[in-house]
């Protein structure tokens, strides 16, 4: 079923209504979804720079370190074999990718799933627009207050960036702005808050269908 927010300036004060489609929301599946999402996110956020040297790419060896017989113990070829101190490591890191994939149905339902859930929590608000009188970050703040969530984590959902809302914004700790292209399923679910204004929430919508 269809649902109501209220639109508020930037005072916090209603201005209007905003009906979120029938077709925007689900709450019946898409739980594992959203899970898998999740973890491929976290996974291609992972640098995969990790690395260790085989024999083959130590320094040294070249020379065998000593006489084939006669010594009693153990025969060597070089100094860098892996059982040796300094030399190379048998299976260990090598760069590489831990990205996942994730179909693209199956991302639009963990879209909408946790959209969903953050609407039903009652955690999702509509802003009319985000108007700054200027590039201080005091007035984001201010609005941050009039909304009640100066003290919360909050996603700003806009639907292009602006130079006072990037300025404004850029050094509050607890704010991330994006724009509605760009919003994931991950930070839907982090923040405490999710500020769409009506024009990003419109384009947010339009990527569930």
């Amino acid at each position: 079923m269809s649902k109501t927010l209220d639109i508020l300036d930037c005072t916090g004060a209603k201005v209007g209504d905003y009906t979120i489609p029938e077709s925007a929301i689900e709450m019946e599946k898409g739980a594992q979804a959203v899970h898998d999402t999740v973890v491929a996110y976290l996974a291609g956020a992972r640098a995969g720079t990790a690395c260790t040297k085989t024999r083959g790419m130590v320094s040294g060896g070249g020379a065998k370190p000593f006489r084939q017989k006669g010594r009693g113990g153990a025969r060597a070829g070089s100094g860098r074999s892996p059982v040796w101190v300094g030399g190379g490591t048998i299976f260990g890191p090598v760069p590489r990718s831990f990205a996942k994939k994730v179909n693209k149905k199956v991302l639009t339902l963990a879209l909408k799933r946790s959209f969903s859930e953050r609407v039903e929590e009652g955690d999702v608000i509509v802003l009319d627009k985000f108007a700054l009188p200027d590039h201080k970050t005091r007035s984001a703040v201010a609005i941050l207050k009039n909304l009640k969530i100066a003290d919360d984590t909050v996603l700003l959902t806009v639907g292009d960036f602006d130079e006072a809302a990037l300025c404004a914004t850029g050094n509050i700790a607890n704010m991330v702005l994006r724009r509605a292209v760009a919003v994931n399923v991950y930070e839907l679910l982090r923040f405490k808050k999710v500020v769409f204004t009506k024009e990003a929430l419109d384009a947010f919508i339009g990527r569930l269908a």
